[in-house]
């Protein structure tokens, strides 16, 4: 089953969870300008939008990932989804820091596991990718299989679709940049001619200096 890429990228509008503005660009920690701020975070104050992204998840994973036998949401704003997608499919389920704690047990994956064990990565965004797979590495180091990962959603960068092929991780997001864009061209939240802009900077990101 495909997500319903065209109803995740409404429900992600209705909310402003995603907001378009290439006029004044946002700046990123990475420095660079985009036309673009997604916070997936936004969802889980909206229970019934909430509820339809958590099923939408939960579809893909059973859809796409039918052998995985846990799920491992990334911190932070991948904990809550994961959490709530285990819960959903009666999986075990873990979650992985940005780094090792700094006292008590110092554990970096949070939560019981085996070696061995196929795992599926739950994250709310993925951008150029980098983030995401560091923490697929931390898994693999622990002995685990990562057999895939999902998202709420992604901007489709080719230096991702490239990084996520190299390390042999399928992945699978709700909805695109793509699907939302054209959305909101179809809904007149954009006109034609920003649509160009728009689908320009996805071309390079690192150099889009803005309209």
């Amino acid at each position: 089953m495909k997500s319903n890429e065209k109803a995740v990228a409404e429900k992600l509008l209705q909310i402003n969870a995603i907001k378009l503005s290439p006029e004044q660009p946002f700046t990123w920690a990475s420095g660079w300008k985009s036309p673009i701020y997604c916070d997936n975070r936004k969802v889980l104050s909206f229970p019934y939008i909430r509820d339809f992204i958590k099923s939408e998840m939960c579809n893909v994973i059973f859809e796409s990932f039918p052998e995985a036998d846990l799920l491992a949401g990334v911190a932070t704003a991948g904990i809550a989804w994961g959490a709530m997608a285990a819960d959903q499919l009666k999986l075990p389920y873990i979650y992985v820091r940005p780094k090792p704690k700094e006292h008590g047990l110092g554990n970096q994956i949070e939560g019981s596991y085996e070696k061995g064990q196929k795992v599926v990565v739950i994250e709310d965004l993925i951008s150029t990718g980098k983030s995401s797979l560091q923490v697929v590495d931390v898994l693999k180091e622990a002995g685990l299989e990562v057999v895939g990962m999902v998202s709420i959603f992604t901007y489709g960068f080719t230096v991702a679709e490239e990084a996520f092929a190299k390390a042999g991780v399928p992945y699978k997001s709700l909805t695109n940049y793509a699907n939302l864009v054209g959305l909101a061209l179809e809904k007149g939240t954009i006109a034609a001619e920003t649509e160009s802009v728009l689908l320009k900077w996805r071309e390079d990101p690192a150099n889009w200096k803005g309209v």
